[in-house]
């Protein structure tokens, strides 16, 4: 049931419930003022009707489910306590009003419109807590404009509707613009500022061939954008589905409170029961005996603790979706503060993943193999270059985008290739004009293969902390291309942070071993893996799982995804690939490593609430029941009706102020 049809239901059931509340008394509770009127018993019990069938149908909806599973949770407790308190009402009503009997009843209409009025209400107010981190969201696609200038195959630019804007159209983005949609840079070169989509505060410079999200921010160029996405398919479209995702899925807590209300539910049925044979046997009068047995049943329905978990899990959701952290699955705030080891990526998580070719050269031919035959082309470090760019060109790796860079920069013309191929865990391959076999990898490939290279002018450059890639011909190292990544600004605080937390950070990387070293000395991480492939990620939080670690794995790449999948927690990096987000439980937005802390601390303040309301959820029908049934009798003590309605209110409203306290 979606948030407007809750709204519709709670006002008109609020309308129905004032004349009940103020025709009739709580529990019995004797009032000073009645404002009844001869006919005033047949207008209560018409419109508690409809307020039963009207606003409580949602509750009876959601027994029927439950109950048809053979599962009674939440809404079975719910139901249990509305419907025994109008049908005793009604019986009350019946012996009051139709049969004359001087021996009436109490009834419980007051008791039915509070419990309808207070459920109704609670559900709408999770529910707006729910489409809060929603509404964040749909302000970032308020940021697209409403029109898109739009370029004909005659040339002519014409301005459209955003709506109208169809993918594979060429769209024109002039200084100072914003995107109008997702796409391919196609001509032209600019500055684009992405922090209001990506979270990425710099510009980011754009030139052909590179993509642009919608909603960004064109600097001083003017861009011709080859529209990639648009609609559903656009990234702040995606973004929004992964929060409503989240918001429509059921937690472990959620799934626990459930089983709460399981037990409640038998608990209030067995009380009810003992109670009505109690009372009957002491006291010999069954009007005695089923209104106790009524009063157990009213006052065992869960407002608080029907709230207690939603409340919370929807607005820690919202404040994480306000702060860059999209919550993918809300298990992930139930299982993060449990973390004892977070494993990251080393590109494009810990460090900015914005390689720069640092150093290029090509390998004299005394340091190839004797498998180079006399056919190879001559290379210099230009052709060199040229290769490289050409097979790195429809690759999306850091390392791919500096090479691809450095010959953009250098004025150098990839060279013609074909059958370009990316072989996973290894580079990427293709033929050149004259059928040589070219090949992208790094040393690790190298040495599987037997092909010999310059071992002592690899560890100088891995020292330096340099990504080294090699371009194989024909099964000869031909030339090296050396790179440089720069740590992030907030990742050796991050780690000292994590260790702090007691969670110790472990990187995992697929580049050399010397390369990773020097950035984890860096970054004072003690325990790195280097060399890696993507089943190696995924084996190895397969392993630390297995040893009894809560595992977080962070990544950005399609080489995380199985370890993302695996992991209890995986938390995808925003700006990096669909399939890691896909895999993911959590998105950083920012692509900040401080967002890592951010999360563990959202994830101990949700469960520290959750603890917090389910104590007071659970601790009121814990002590109230037994009471309402009289287990304190025998001493002079027993629940009043009146009190028990004042207690279960009270419980309600401190449940739902004390989840609306969690701040960020």
């Amino acid at each position: 049931m979606n948030g407007p049809d809750l709204k519709r239901r709670f006002f008109a059931s609020l309308v129905l419930s004032v004349p009940v509340l103020l025709l009739s008394s709580p529990m019995g509770f004797a009032l000073s003022v009645s404002l009844s009127f001869p006919g005033s018993d047949w207008a209560v019990a018409a419109l508690a009707t409809a307020l039963y069938a009207y606003g409580g149908w949602p509750f009876l909806r959601g027994a029927a489910d439950e109950l048809r599973r053979r599962q009674p949770a939440m809404m079975t407790l719910v139901a249990l306590g509305i419907t025994t308190a109008y049908a005793y009402s009604v019986y009350a009503f019946a012996q009051r009003s139709i049969l004359g009997a001087s021996d009436t009843h109490m009834d419980f209409f007051w008791e039915l419109a509070t419990l309808v009025d207070i459920m109704l209400l609670g559900h709408w107010i999770e529910m707006r807590a729910v489409m809060g981190a929603g509404d964040a969201l749909k302000e970032m696609a308020g940021l697209l404009p409403a029109d898109a200038r739009v370029r004909r195959a005659d040339g002519a630019v014409v301005d459209v509707p955003l709506d109208e804007v169809r993918v594979g159209q060429t769209v024109v983005v002039g200084a100072g613009e914003k995107v109008p949609a997702d796409g391919e840079v196609v001509e032209g070169s600019s500055q684009v500022n992405e922090a209001l989509v990506t979270g990425e505060a710099r510009a980011v410079a754009k030139a052909a061939g590179d993509a642009v999200f919608g909603g960004s921010l064109n600097g001083d160029g003017t861009l011709l954008v080859r529209v990639t996405g648009t609609g559903e398919s656009g990234y702040l479209a995606q973004v929004m589905r992964l929060v409503s995702e989240a918001q429509q899925e059921k937690s472990r807590a959620e799934v626990l409170s459930d089983k709460v209300a399981r037990w409640l539910f038998y608990a209030a049925v067995a009380a009810g029961a003992a109670s009505f044979a109690a009372w009957l046997a002491v006291t010999g009068e069954e009007g005695v005996a089923l209104e106790r047995m009524v009063t157990v049943l009213v006052i065992a329905c869960p407002h608080a603790l029907g709230l207690a978990i939603p409340l919370v899990a929807a607005r820690s959701t919202s404040i994480g979706a306000r702060n860059g952290l999209l919550v993918r699955r809300r298990r992930a705030l139930e299982t993060v503060p449990k973390a004892d080891m977070a494993m990251m990526d080393k590109t494009g998580t810990l460090t900015e993943g914005d390689f720069r070719v640092v150093e290029l050269s090509v390998l004299p031919s005394d340091s190839t193999s004797e498998a180079s035959s006399a056919s190879a082309p001559v290379l210099d470090s230009t052709s060199a270059l040229a290769i490289m760019a050409a097979l790195e060109a429809s690759s999306s790796h850091p390392l791919a985008a500096g090479i691809v860079r450095a010959a953009t920069e250098r004025g150098v013309r990839p060279a013609p290739v074909r059958d370009v191929r990316a072989l996973a865990g290894i580079g990427v391959q293709g033929v050149l004009d004259d059928g040589s076999h070219a090949l992208v990898a790094s040393a690790r490939h190298l040495d599987d293969q037997g092909i010999p290279y310059d071992r002592d002018a690899f560890a100088r450059l891995s020292a330096r902390g340099l990504a080294v890639s090699y371009l194989v011909v024909n099964g000869a190292a031909r030339a090296v291309v050396a790179q440089g990544d720069q740590v992030k600004p907030s990742a050796r605080e991050a780690v000292a942070q994590l260790k702090a937390r007691g969670v110790a950070p472990v990187m995992l990387t697929g580049d050399n071993e010397r390369a990773a070293r020097a950035v984890a000395r860096t970054l004072g991480i003690d325990e790195f893996h280097a060399g890696l492939l993507p089943q190696d990620k995924g084996r190895l939080v397969r392993q630390r799982r297995a040893a009894g670690d809560v595992v977080v794995m962070v990544g950005d790449g399609i080489n995380d995804a199985p370890a993302l999948a695996q992991a209890d927690v995986g938390v995808a990096i925003g700006a990096g690939t669909d399939v890691a987000i896909d895999s993911a439980d959590v998105v950083l937005v920012k692509s900040d490593p401080a967002d890592i802390v951010r999360l563990l601390d959202l994830g101990a303040s949700t469960s520290r609430k959750v603890k917090q309301n389910l104590w007071w959820g659970a601790g009121y029908n814990i002590v109230a029941i037994p009471l309402a049934a009289g287990v304190l009798a025998p001493v002079g003590i027993v629940l009043s009706p009146a009190v028990g309605a004042i207690l279960m209110s009270l419980s309600t409203v401190i449940v739902a102020a004390n989840a609306l306290t969690l701040k960020a």
